[in-house]
């Protein structure tokens, strides 16, 4: 079967386009344009600011900026909802975009670097990506692309992130309240979701060790 269907410029190109992309997003999208966004509260304000805000976590603004500004916007529980939805919607389209653009030259170029996060990701992936998201520590943006050049399958690592990012978003949206005792429930909140995250590494530092005695 011939596999010659695409001119061999063009995925090339298209990485090119991605990064350009990039580079103007993040000098154009902040948190003054996203208050602007959600000044109107209605459906079509709503899902534009999901969707442009979703493009904004693609670009790599970060997420917990978008929950906060959510959740001030639009309340605390609708906002959490809001800011999820964008901050999937960011992941999906770093990780498909990966997926298509860079997955075959990443595969022939990053050999034993990829294959190591490969295998991490991959062994377990639900519990693997909701480790990573639930660290204090990490680059988002980096995490979707590097997932999308992986083999990890879509389902598993979206949904293992839309769980990770829970904790994070109902933090920040506390603290895009304003209240006090919201800022005290936030970090309280935060510091719970890291110690899960460094069990959760742990363990799986554990049944990597056991794994080989078992063959």
């Amino acid at each position: 079967m011939s596999q010659t269907a695409q001119p061999s410029w063009t995925k090339p190109l298209l990485l090119l386009l991605g990064v350009a992309a990039l580079a103007i997003g993040l000098r154009a999208l902040s948190g003054g344009h996203l208050k602007l966004l959600a000044a109107d509260h209605g459906p079509v304000g709503i899902s534009l600011f999901i969707i442009l805000a979703g493009a904004a976590c693609a670009f790599g603004l970060p997420r917990q900026l978008v929950a906060s500004v959510a959740s001030a916007s639009y309340g605390l529980w609708a906002g959490i909802v809001i800011a999820l939805v964008a901050q999937v919607l960011g992941c999906a389209l770093d990780f498909f975009w990966a997926r298509f653009v860079a997955h075959e030259w990443a595969q022939r170029r990053m050999g034993r670097r990829l294959a190591s996060i490969n295998a991490f990701l991959t062994a377990h992936p639900a519990s693997s990506t909701l480790m990573l998201r639930l660290l204090p520590v990490g680059n988002n943006l980096a995490l979707n692309l590097l997932a999308g050049v992986s083999t990890v399958p879509a389902v598993p690592f979206i949904g293992a992130s839309l769980v990770g990012y829970l904790p994070q978003t109902l933090v920040f949206a506390l603290v895009g309240t304003g209240r006090s005792v919201s800022l005290a429930l936030g970090i309280a909140l935060f510091a719970a979701s890291s110690l899960l995250g460094l069990w959760l590494m742990r363990r799986h530092k554990e049944l990597r060790t056991a794994a080989p005695a078992k063959e």
